[in-house]
């Protein structure tokens, strides 16, 4: 009997014919074949990073003087969405008169302001921006966007410690936002502040405990910091990674291994509790077979490496 296919298979299905549909449309509307207005609403619906043919494509129907009029209200999503891809392709000038366009229909508006900022940002033009940015949050604190291009622009001048310091702003406002979690931790892992980085995914984990990639990176992170106790915590999360893939995460699986062996070495040989030895016996095996599998001119180095770490 058939098995129902999963949400996650059918999204990811779905996602296929998008992605084949946009790049049908690109090439019919790149040759004149139609379809240009349907490419662009698509692209902006799925989200898709294609600036340069949306700049071809959205700079055609622009200066199509009477397919603009058909748009009606349309016409000035479409001047936001050229402007964006101009200034992501460096056509400064054509994001400039798309952006005065806005401006005279939208006196006023945060979100040509938002456009103009990124304009500045464009142009290297960091003071500039953090000023528009200032004022558009003068008017409304808690503009997600705003505060996102403050980080962003902290990120590009290489302000690290900027950029940790704006995002725990953030955070104080939008604290259910994962991913500005999941990018606060790698940043202070960038710095070495690894205490901090740990709690960051001790948060994600308690939100999403069901996500392998955040009990992966608490565990490497806890690895990196060392010290007995760490490393046992460490080990119990490398083995919930494993847990929640099905046994298929070798970087998990090599964590394993690397902590029996650190805690071996710190203990003397003392710490021989049967779980962890079975664990740390289990992660060796499935080690060879995944490369017995993958990759078969490996085994004698991964061989090498567990009998040297003495879990073979």
């Amino acid at each position: 009997m058939a098995t129902a296919p999963t949400t996650a298979a059918i999204a990811a299905a779905t996602a296929a014919e998008d992605e084949a549909r946009l790049l049908r449309l690109e090439e019919q509307a790149e040759h004149g074949g139609g379809g240009a207005w349907e490419y662009l609403c698509l692209a902006r619906r799925l989200r898709a990073r294609r600036p340069a043919h949306v700049l071809k494509i959205g700079l055609d129907l622009l200066n199509n003087a009477s397919a603009r009029s058909r748009l009606a209200s349309e016409q000035w999503t479409l001047y936001e969405q050229v402007a964006v891809a101009a200034m992501d392709c460096q056509r400064l000038d054509v994001a400039k008169d798309c952006i005065g366009v806005l401006s005279k229909q939208f006196p006023g508006s945060n979100r040509v302001a938002r456009l103009e900022a990124l304009l500045f940002e464009a142009k290297g033009e960091w003071e500039e921006a953090e000023r528009a940015y200032a004022l558009i949050l003068e008017n409304n604190p808690f503009d997600q966007i705003v505060h996102k291009r403050k980080i962003a622009i902290a990120k590009a001048q290489g302000d690290m410690s900027l950029a940790v310091d704006y995002l725990n702003k953030y955070l104080e406002i939008f604290m259910a936002d994962h991913d500005a979690w999941r990018e606060l931790a790698e940043t202070y892992v960038s710095l070495q502040m690894y205490k901090q980085a740990a709690f960051c995914y001790e948060e994600l984990i308690l939100a999403q405990p069901t996500i392998p990639l955040y009990h992966l990176a608490y565990a490497e992170v806890l690895y990196t910091m060392g010290g007995l106790e760490n490393l046992q915590t460490a080990k119990k999360y490398y083995a919930s990674t494993i847990q929640l893939t099905g046994g298929k995460n070798t970087r998990a699986l090599f964590g394993v291994c690397l902590c029996s062996a650190a805690i071996n070495q710190l203990t003397k040989g003392r710490n021989k509790e049967e779980e962890g030895s079975e664990l740390q016996s289990l992660a060796a095996e499935a080690l060879l077979k995944d490369y017995k599998q993958r990759a078969p001119s490996k085994v004698p180095l991964i061989t090498s490496m567990l009998k040297s770490m003495k879990l073979s």
